[in-house]
Order: C-alpha cells, then sequence, then structure tokens
C-alpha cells in the first residue's frame, strides 16, 4: 500500500510539473520572437517525453499487478523464502540461490508467464532491476499472447 502511496503522490507532482512547464512552454511561444519560440519549444518538449513515460511506466505496473493477483489467486505466487540480516535485508547468497531455482525453472518452460513473472521476482530480490523490468515485460508479452523476441 505504501508503495502505491508513493507511486501516486509521485506521478501527482511530476503532472503538476508537466503543466507548470507547458504554460511556460507555451507562453514562451505567444512572445513571438524567433528565440522565445526556441526556448517555448524546447520547453514544451520535456513534459510530452514526460508524459509519454510516466503513462509507460504506469501501464507496466498496472498490467504486472493484474498479473500477480492472477497468479495470486491460481496459488502460484513466489513465496519469500529469502534470508535475511538483521536489519531486515535480503542477504546475497539466499537471493542467488533462489533466483537459480528461478532461471531452472524458466528455462523448462520458457513459454509461461508465470515462470517468468516469478524470475522478475527473483532478479528483484537479486537486486538486478533492469533484467527484473525486462522478465516481467516478457511475463506481460506472454500473458497476452503477444510475440516475444529471443
Amino acid at each position: 500500500m505504501r508503495a502505491k502511496l508513493i507511486y501516486f503522490v509521485t506521478a501527482a507532482v511530476l503532472a503538476l510539473y508537466f503543466v507548470l512547464a507547458g504554460g511556460r512552454g507555451i507562453a514562451l511561444i505567444r512572445i513571438g520572437t524567433p528565440l522565445t519560440v526556441t526556448f517555448g519549444v524546447a520547453v514544451l518538449i520535456l513534459p510530452v517525453i514526460g508524459v509519454w513515460f510516466l503513462w509507460q511506466n504506469t501501464r507496466f505496473v498496472t498490467k504486472a499487478h493484474q498479473l500477480s493477483t492472477e497468479l495470486e489467486a491460481e496459488g502460484g505466487l513466489p513465496v519469500d523464502e529469502l534470508e535475511r540480516d538483521q536489519y531486515g535485508r535480503i542477504l546475497r547468497d539466499s537471493a542467488d540461490e533462489v533466483f537459480a531455482r528461478r532461471k531452472a525453472e524458466t528455462e523448462a518452460a520458457p513459454g509461461d508467464w508465470r515462470t517468468w513473472f516469478r524470475l522478475a521476482v527473483a532478479y528483484h530480490d537479486a537486486r538486478d532491476t533492469p533484467r527484473a523490468r525486462k522478465a516481467m515485460q516478457r511475463a506481460i508479452a506472454l500473458h497476452e499472447k503477444k510475440p516475444v523476441g529471443v
């Protein structure tokens, strides 16, 4: 729940920034000199890119959540079996051990979105966020029956 709240607050702050930056860009364009029009267009590009990025991330998070809900209903969510230190952080050796099992499971059933979902969680636990994201994207694509690259 805390993660959702942080995400929505961050998204709201970004949306406010996009509106304010967009307003400044339009104001610069309205001045009408070549320099201010150039700066105005440049200022408008940032909110456009930001809105696109925020939209893509929101879609990703929503689809990943849908997968987790479906997997939970099936009883297939990965069980937290990771060892932690005294501060609650995951121990690297424990994460590596679970990751090796999840990777083998995924290699045995590469067309199953469930194994890719669990592999994404293992990557995340091993603190490999880029690979966790790619594995989750593959799980989403497989779930939606979209073609996936090798």
